[in-house]
Order: C-alpha cells, then sequence, then structure tokens
C-alpha cells in the first residue's frame, strides 16, 4: 500500500470513528466532511466509492443497529427513548425505519429478534466496515489444534460466488425449519475453490450445520446431505468483528504462516466456524482452520 492510499484510509477510517463515537449528536455533511478534511461537495462521492454505501445510509444503519442491540439485550429503555437515541423525532417515524429495514416492529424485535432479515439488512453496513480492516496478520495469533470429527448437514453452493447471498438465505430458512439452531448446532463454511476462480461457474463451497453422533435428519428431498468434517491437526486464525470477506485471512495462512511454519496440508481445503458473540447484535466472529499432516 503506498503512502498516499493509507494516508487517504486513515482519514476515511477517521471518520467511521467519529461515526461510532458521536450517533447521538451531528453527523451531517458538513461535520463529518470537516472530520475526514475533504471537501464537503465531494465528500459524499468519495464515501460511496470507499465503502459501497451512503454516507446517509451508513448513519441511519449504524444507529438502528445500536437501536436493536438496545431492544434485543440493553437496558430496559422504553421504544420512545430509544427513538430519540437514535436521531427520530418520534417513536412512530423510528417504527417505520425499523421495520422497512429489519421487517419487525420495535416492540416485536424486543420479544422475539428475528436474525435473518437483521443481518440481511446490515449487510452494507458490514461491508463497508469491512473495506478498510486491517488484511496483515501475525504468527502468534495462529494457533495449532488437534481437533475431533465433526458430523454435519451439507448445504450446497455450486456456480457464481455472486449468488452466494441468495444460498445462505435459503440455507438459513431451511436450517431453522429443520430446527437446527446456530445456538445448538454450529456453523461451518467450507470452501472447495478459490473465491473467484476464471470461471465463476468453478466456485464451489459448502455451507454446513453440525449434528450430533447420532442425530437423524430427513435429507429425502435431496436439499442437504449428512457428511463429515475430518478431525486432525490444523491452523487455527480467528477474526472477530466483521466477517463477511475471510480472504485475507485464507492468504495470510496460505501464502505466509505455512511457507514458514515447516508444516505440510492435509488432503481437506481450509474452512471455518462461525461465531455469534452471545447474539448476533454483539458481532461475528470466525475461526479458520487449515488442515495439517
Amino acid at each position: 500500500m503506498t503512502a498516499t492510499l493509507q494516508r487517504y484510509q486513515v482519514r476515511m477510517q477517521r471518520v467511521l470513528d467519529h461515526i461510532d463515537a458521536h450517533l447521538d449528536g451531528d453527523l451531517d455533511l458538513d461535520a463529518l466532511s470537516a472530520v475526514a478534511a475533504f471537501s464537503k461537495f465531494h465528500f459524499h462521492r468519495q464515501f460511496s466509492a470507499t465503502f459501497g454505501v451512503s454516507v446517509h445510509r451508513y448513519v441511519q444503519l449504524a444507529r438502528l443497529k445500536r437501536a436493536s442491540r438496545q431492544l434485543a439485550h440493553g437496558p430496559e429503555a422504553s421504544v420512545t427513548e430509544i427513538a430519540l437515541d437514535a436521531g427520530y423525532e418520534t417513536s412512530d417515524a423510528f417504527a417505520r425505519a425499523f421495520r422497512q429495514r429489519f421487517a419487525q416492529s420495535p416492540s416485536d424485535f424486543r420479544k422475539s429478534p428475528d436474525w435473518e432479515p437483521w443481518l440481511r439488512a446490515l449487510a452494507p453496513f458490514n461491508i463497508a466496515r469491512s473495506s478498510l480492516m486491517p488484511t496483515t496478520f501475525s504468527p502468534d495469533q495462529v494457533t495449532i489444534r488437534a481437533v475431533v470429527p465433526t458430523r454435519v448437514a451439507i448445504f450446497e453452493h455450486r456456480g457464481d460466488p455472486d449468488t452466494v447471498d441468495d444460498t445462505v438465505r435459503r440455507f438459513i430458512a431451511w436450517r431453522r425449519a429443520a430446527g437446527l439452531s446456530p445456538k445448538t448446532h454450529p456453523t461451518f463454511n467450507v470452501w472447495h475453490s478459490e473465491r473467484r476462480p476464471a470461471d465463476p461457474a468453478d466456485y464451489s463451497m459448502d455451507l454446513c450445520v453440525g449434528l450430533g453422533p447420532d442425530q437423524e435428519l430427513d435429507t429425502g428431498d435431496g436439499t442437504a446431505r449428512i457428511g463429515e468434517i475430518p478431525g486432525g491437526r490444523c491452523a487455527v486464525l480467528r477474526v472477530e468483528g466483521d466477517t463477511h470477506d475471510l480472504e485475507p485471512a485464507a492468504l495470510y495462512l496460505y501464502r505466509h504462516w505455512l511457507p514458514a511454519s515447516g508444516e505440510e496440508m492435509r488432503d481437506f481445503p481450509v474452512y471455518c466456524q462461525r461465531f455469534f458473540l452471545d447474539t448476533p447484535a454483539l458481532g461475528t466472529a470466525a475461526e479458520l482452520f487449515l488442515p495439517l499432516r
């Protein structure tokens, strides 16, 4: 990365940090362009070009994400108080925006959060946050772990990686119908190809749900199949925060850690286990596993 690009990214990161620290305050275009030290006439275009989302939408999603956290497990503030904290003049305006984004009213979300539309609505926010994430890691972040075999239900994605989000939505709906809650059945991704193969049709990835040793699962309709993630030694690298793009972590394991370690890969692809930090509103984490001999 050039020094000029690094300085540019530092200025943009300063804007994100300012938004995080001032969600209750004035976050209009004048204020944020001043934080970035960019012309306000160009700042909104620079922000959109950098993060793939407008500054207005980013701020709205940041405030709604905090509001959802307050509703799901925060102090028992009223919906009106949470609405004011989120920058809305009335609870009705807040409720309309919340329902539009998350497909639930604030009251219903407080009683029983539906995380699938929540995660989908916040995808642009999470992608924006990941665009400036560090892509460098160090050897002390990698541990070698003996992993036991894991019996899994496998939901396949084959073909264009740009359609993965549709597969993920069908996967979430399928696992819900099967009663396989993420709280009790771990989630794995197994990558059988590069993230962007030369021919998109060659992209191959499995979404997996951990099963008990004797757990029955009806796979008669062919939606999923039973398989296993084999046990053995693995190099493990944990990533916390936004885990939308795990490619930098995987490339670090392949390109840097493995050649320097003296280890050799086992004949099974790199995979990850995904975690919610208590609940989705607290963020996510992922552990990448590079199988070793």
